[in-house]
């Protein structure tokens, strides 16, 4: 059995106003710089009537890092004034996780 680290997990659940000016490409941009973080691990999303989108983080200073990153805070500010009706983040760590693979 492996050792496993704790993580931490940055739930983004959002519901869109239907502007999609400038969204994907600035979403694509997002996902990219992310990617290239420190402490950045991953991301899953799932986008219908409500949009979920999870990133993973070594710890609390990445997360925090990435929110105070200057683009990130561009691309809120956006989502704010044109993407987003309403959305909530939620932090939390990961102690153990499993999975199933066919």
């Amino acid at each position: 059995m492996t050792e496993f680290e704790p993580y931490y997990a940055v739930i983004f659940t959002s519901v869109r106003t239907g502007v999609e000016e400038g969204y994907s490409e600035m979403a694509e941009a997002m996902l990219a710089l992310a990617s290239c973080q420190p402490g950045y691990l991953g991301v899953d999303h799932a986008h219908d009537s409500t949009g979920i989108t999870v990133s993973y983080w070594q710890n609390l200073e990445a997360i925090a890092a990435w929110k105070a990153h200057a683009d990130h805070q561009l691309a809120q500010q956006k989502g704010r004034e044109k993407w987003y009706a309403q959305y909530t983040i939620r932090i939390c760590r990961v102690e153990r996780e499993y999975d199933f693979r066919k």
